[in-house]
């Protein structure tokens, strides 16, 4: 993540506490939640170098619970827009949908088949 990046990351994050154990470095572990992301691995398959596995697993969902990845968002896409990295010219959205198939089995969240 570039320094332009971060600072619009960080400023939608909350401030550390003064007081307390100190926190880890915020810029590794988010460089951390991206990595799980995008790469589509396991928490626990996160390299090292980008911190606790579980810290960065919790930095994730209370992001995701306050809503804080729709702010950070949609300050990337400003901040890219006002550098003139992006056009909001042309804005292409594809969807596609899968009818469901009636009377499958039903199955609970271990996969296993409800009886």
């Amino acid at each position: 993540m570039s320094d332009i990046q971060w600072n619009t990351v960080a400023s939608h994050l909350l401030k550390p506490a003064k007081t307390g154990r100190p926190g880890c470095n915020d810029r590794n572990t988010i460089n951390g939640i991206l990595f799980v992301l995008t790469a589509g691995c396991r928490w626990a398959d996160m390299p090292d170098r980008y911190g606790s596995k579980s810290t960065a697993h919790l930095r994730f969902s209370e992001l995701q619970q306050k809503g804080m990845w729709k702010r950070i968002l949609s300050g990337l896409i400003k901040s890219a827009h006002r550098q003139g990295k992006t056009s909001l010219e042309k804005i292409s959205i594809d969807s596609s949908s899968i009818a469901a198939k009636k009377g499958g089995a039903k199955q609970d969240m271990m996969g296993s088949r409800r009886s």
